[in-house]
């Protein structure tokens, strides 16, 4: 009975312990389990050594729900294309609770040979570990003649250019497979403005063998500064056609260095303009018939400038003399492009008006550049023919006739007349007193006189002065009123205070916006504020332009750092790429007459333009 009752107590004391076991062995592997599903972000790439131009797959996994906007992947783009992204969500349900993951694989090309660290992928507040990832150069591609598929070729016209200078930058690709979705890079420089040249041309072209076609894209291109300036190599990336199949290809071709000449010394005219040719035509518009005081003419510029951009011509300006006046209209700036590069155009239009009767001879135009072919300054002049100009029409008083007949004597007698032909008067003589009774006839001695006319030649002389007076009034009158009309259109012209007022109160305050502009590189603003600097320090009425800046301050290093900001603003360039430090400076030395220690010697440009 005793032995019964511990067998039962045995049993029972059994069953709790494997109770209390099995209870204690499921909690451990729950615990054990949770650390599994703890929120955490994974990446893992599907080969960690690949060759060039090969694609590698990198898995990012999310063990959480609230993924945000994904992963960033801004850190993976120095050093790897994102060819494609795809993003795939999982869930699952153990032992009473369920558990979300949320995948991302993304596609990457790297960019060139050698080992990279794919740096930890933020998810949230999570990151991944970092990857390493070794890229090995591929074996070259080469067809059964020897020659690569595909090849990208660069070349430039001059690789020692001078400052502005134009320079013809080509790029060709060589293609003997088929290509799907190709991308060519496009050449940038912060020193250098590019503009395609013209559409991209296509031709077939054997070498060694193998048949090429061959695409070339031509691109301006104008050194900004002075000093060496290296276009980076371009690359192209498609998908080619091979026997086995699609595969990315990526190829570039090699830099190009430029050593850019500053500008010569010996170059003496304030506008820098690199060309290989200027021409000059001019025209004078007349009316038909003669030309007189007051007609209006019509005197036409036209400036090419072979690889120039228009803005880069400078402007010209002509004043107004006795003998004339001139209204110009703004100038118009038009180019031209061909296979050997731009030609700059730009037309200027004057309003000529003669003042005075005579001869008018118009200044001759002439503008200075630098031979780029031969290295020389040289400057071409043209000149205007000269022109006759007639006095206003008058009309001519007539001429009186102031001789005064004188009566005609007739010492015959006139023959006999049937009827009286008064004024006529015959005188007898008288008989001889002495004789009375002598009855014998005697001559007749006879004078003819013309008498004189009843109306006075001084009455004629009387209105012909008046005549000529009254025209001469008219002529006065007519004169004094084109005068006060012109002197009236004159004054209708608002001038620059009235059209611009000041905003500024006094100079220094105008400085320091205009150094605040520039250190600021606002290059929109850059011209109203340097007009307002400028106005406060020359006046209204030596200020109409920029030009008058360069003129007055008389400082090289300014106006070629204007010149640059010009070139810039007025070409397709973005204007953040403008830094207005090196203009502020040049400013502050001009202001204060002293140098700066720390500022370096170089050579700026002509024009941001334009």
């Amino acid at each position: 009975m005793v032995m019964k009752q511990f067998y039962s107590f045995m049993f029972a004391f059994s069953r709790k312990i494997h109770f209390s076991l099995a209870t204690l062995l499921i909690t451990g592997l729950f615990s054990l389990a949770l650390p599994a599903y703890a929120d955490s972000v994974t990446a893992s790439l599907d080969k960690n050594v690949v060759t060039e131009n090969d694609i590698v797959q990198l898995t990012i996994r999310a063990d959480f729900t609230n993924t945000g906007n994904g992963p960033d992947l801004t850190p993976l783009k120095k050093d790897f294309d994102i060819v494609s992204q795809s993003q795939s969500s999982q869930f699952s349900f153990n032992l009473g609770s369920n558990t979300a993951m949320s995948y991302w694989v993304i596609s990457l090309m790297p960019k060139s040979v050698g080992t990279f660290t794919i740096p930890p992928i933020k998810i949230g507040q999570y990151a991944s570990q970092p990857l390493t990832l070794t890229v090995k150069n591929a074996p070259e591609m080469l067809d059964k003649n020897g020659n690569p598929p595909v090849m990208l070729k660069t070349r430039v016209s001059s690789d020692s250019p001078y400052l502005q200078q134009q320079v013809i930058f080509t790029m060709k690709l060589y293609t003997s497979v088929s290509l799907n979705n190709a991308n060519i890079s496009v050449p940038s420089n912060p020193d250098l403005i590019f503009e395609q040249l013209k559409d991209d041309q296509s031709e077939f072209k054997e070498i060694n063998g193998t048949r090429y076609q061959v695409l070339t894209r031509k691109y301006l291109a104008f050194p900004q500064k002075s000093g060496k300036i290296t276009i980076a190599p371009q690359t192209m990336q498609a998908m080619m056609q091979m026997g086995s199949g699609q595969r990315i290809v990526r190829i570039q071709s090699q830099p190009i260095n430029l050593q850019v000449l500053p500008i010569p010394p010996s170059y003496t005219n304030d506008n820098w303009l690199p060309s290989e040719g200027v021409t000059i035509n001019t025209k004078l518009e007349k009316p038909k018939g003669t030309v007189r005081v007051g007609d209006t003419l019509i005197w036409t510029i036209n400036i090419d400038a072979k690889d120039s951009l228009p803005e880069q011509i400078p402007q010209l300006t002509f004043n107004s003399t006795k003998a004339y006046k001139l209204y110009p209209e703004p100038a118009t700036f038009s180019s031209q492009k061909n296979d050997k590069g731009i030609i700059g155009h730009q037309t200027i239009k004057i309003q000529v008006v003669p003042t005075q009767k005579g001869t008018i001879k118009l200044p001759d135009v002439s503008v200075t550049y630098w031979d780029t072919n031969k290295r020389v300054e040289k400057t071409v002049t043209q000149s205007t023919p000269e022109l006759a100009i007639a006095p206003l029409p008058t009309s001519s008083s007539e001429k009186t006739n102031n001789v005064t007949p004188k009566p005609k004597t007739l010492d015959k007698p006139l023959p006999p007349q049937s009827r009286s032909v008064a004024p006529i008067s015959l005188a007898k003589q008288e008989k001889d007193q002495s004789n009375p009774s002598d009855d014998t006839p005697k001559p007749i001695h006879t004078h003819l006189v013309k008498e004189q006319s009843d109306v006075n030649w001084r009455l004629y002389s009387v209105i012909g002065l008046a005549i000529l007076t009254v025209l001469l009034l008219l002529v006065c009158l007519l004169l004094f009123w084109k005068k006060k009309k012109s002197k009236d259109d004159e004054s209708n012209v608002p001038t620059l205070k009235e059209f611009a007022p000041l905003t500024s109160s006094d100079e220094k305050s105008a400085f320091q916006s205009l150094i605040e502009c520039c250190r600021q590189d606002n290059i929109t603003e850059l011209r109203s504020y340097l007009l307002e600097w400028a106005r406060h320090r020359w006046g209204d009425e030596q200020i109409h332009s920029i030009e008058d800046i360069k003129r007055l301050a008389g400082s090289v290093t300014l106006t070629q750092l204007l010149m640059e900001a010009e070139l810039m603003l007025y070409s397709n360039q973005t204007s953040h790429q403008w830094q207005g430090s090196s203009l502020a400076d040049a400013l502050e030395e001009y202001q204060t007459g002293q140098p700066k220690k720390t500022q370096a010697s170089q050579l700026k440009t002509l024009y941001p333009n334009f």
